[in-house]
């Protein structure tokens, strides 16, 4: 009889992570104030004062989302949980649904339909355009029997931002329900819940929040609530279903399951400094970096995939050049700068990379960091380079870009 040995087969001590910085689709760099939130004393997820900093989490949650919905709280899990929530309470056996695709995250809401049991149909767009609304309208007049319209509102693939107001108007305008992933949008660009009435809405801690993973902030519009509570079958997810949560995350505390107390320490201090900085600013913020950032690229040949009126400034998607060894770049300013930029997905896989500019990770030293790695980097290359050039286009649209004066944030939605 062989006897295993389940020891460890190397020496294996405390794990410390390299410091780096982080500027690719997510996540962002953390910022040192929720790093510390996260340390705090672990309380019971039924201790009173946890159930205080619920409240409050809910309220500031409903000020990023710009919305009143009561029940508006975290998913215990990452921005996937977040869609998964949303597609398993509102979509029942042989529900047709029109989904948008333009990007791989479109591609995993179809996913989501096609496991609840409903019928997706696909509105496809290039990867890299904006979902058209023209088409929207259209398959909803060929499906007049269509439930739910679901779409990306900032997809993270390919940096593209669709009309998430103008999608939601012609959804209702043919009785539908609305679904929609700003995994990527939330505190990085405009986003009104209750003034476009979005019915269902997901986002995700790691991007725009500087937040860490684990933790998809969620809100429904009270027609969702109606919708889950007359649903005839039950929801297919135990965990994810919403009759359940609403006792928890509501006023009665009923148990139903360990919430992550410290990764919510975090999440509240993130939210917290939102609120401090205000949102308007947050949006304003990334919109400058962005126009440094791009201003620094264009100097080194560098091209974007979306066009600018449908450009995320958070997440910017720009062909390689040609010549340049997509992968070697990559490695090199990981190795050389600790700098982490992202590479594309599906048909884009070593057509693109991905700059993300989120939330503690977009700031002007960052920018800089970038351009002046990427000269270097395409010098030793052999790509003719006049170095300073890029940082020099930067600092120009710096300054002619000041951010406005930042002015104390609106009340919070109160708690109810």
């Amino acid at each position: 009889m062989t006897t295993k040995n389940f020891y460890p087969t190397k020496k294996i001590g405390t794990f410390y992570p390299p410091q780096r910085v982080l500027m690719g689709p997510g996540p962002s760099d953390t910022h040192p104030r929720v790093l510390s939130a996260m340390a705090r004393p672990t309380l019971g997820h039924l201790d009173p004062v946890f159930t205080d900093m619920m409240e409050e989490l809910k309220s500031l949650l409903r000020y990023a989302f710009q919305t009143s919905n009561l029940l508006t709280f975290p998913v215990s899990g990452p921005g996937s949980v977040g869609m998964e929530m949303c597609f398993v309470n509102m979509v029942s056996p042989g529900d047709k649904v029109i989904v948008c695709r333009n990007g791989v995250f479109g591609g995993r809401m179809i996913e989501n339909v096609q496991r609840c049991g409903g019928i997706a149909v696909v509105v496809e767009d290039k990867w890299g355009a904006p979902v058209d609304p023209q088409k929207v309208e259209d398959a909803l007049k060929q499906n007049p029997d269509a439930k739910v319209v679901a779409f990306v509102h900032a997809e993270t693939s390919t940096g593209a931002l669709s009309d998430a107001k103008l999608l939601c108007e012609i959804a209702h305008r043919h009785n539908c329900l609305t679904i929609v992933d700003t995994v990527t949008s939330l505190g990085g660009s405009p986003l009104k819940v209750d003034e476009w009435k979005i019915d269902a809405i997901y986002s995700g801690s790691q991007k725009c929040l500087s937040c860490p993973p684990g933790l998809s902030p969620i809100s429904f519009s009270e027609r969702v609530v109606e919708l889950v509570k007359n649903r005839k079958g039950k929801v297919q997810s135990w965990f994810m279903d919403l009759n359940l949560l609403l006792g928890y995350w509501g006023t009665t505390r009923t148990y139903h399951h360990t919430a992550p107390t410290n990764a919510l320490y975090a999440l509240h201090e993130a939210l917290f400094m939102l609120y401090e900085e205000g949102l308007e600013h947050s949006w304003a913020r990334h919109q400058r970096n962005h126009t440094a950032l791009k201003a620094g690229l264009e100097t080194l040949g560098i091209e974007y995939l979306v066009e600018e009126k449908s450009r995320l400034p958070q997440l910017n998607s720009v062909y390689v050049p040609e010549g340049i060894d997509e992968k070697e770049v990559r490695r090199r300013l990981l190795a050389d700068y600790s700098l982490e930029i992202g590479a594309g997905l599906g048909d884009l896989a070593g057509k693109i990379w991905r700059f993300g500019l989120m939330g503690y990770s977009s700031k002007m030293e960052n920018v800089m960091l970038c351009l002046n790695a990427l000269e270097t980097v395409f010098s030793d290359m052999g790509k003719k380079i006049e170095y300073g050039t890029a940082e020099a286009a930067a600092h120009y649209a710096y300054a002619a870009n000041p951010l406005p004066q930042q002015a104390a944030p609106v009340k919070a939605v109160a708690v109810a």
